[in-house]
């Protein structure tokens, strides 16, 4: 969530609101929720591929060290 935050910067209040008009202005109300569920599996997707390669580099480093 922080590097969420951190990446917006100074985005304020009206800004992500003027955002979210302009989203149902542009999609309509009946496309949000696709939108939405798209957005959250690609950030699941995400996360995942970065908690893989978290792990092989960890697993890498205990490679290393056993030799």
């Amino acid at each position: 969530m922080n590097a969420i935050l951190l990446l917006l910067g100074g985005v304020g209040f009206q800004e992500i609101l003027l955002i979210g008009l302009f989203v149902l202005v542009f999609f309509g109300a009946r496309k949000i929720p696709e939108f939405m569920k798209g957005l959250g599996k690609g950030v699941r997707e995400f996360k995942d591929a970065v908690s893989d390669v978290k792990k092989e580099v960890e697993d890498a480093g205990r490679i290393e060290e056993r030799k």
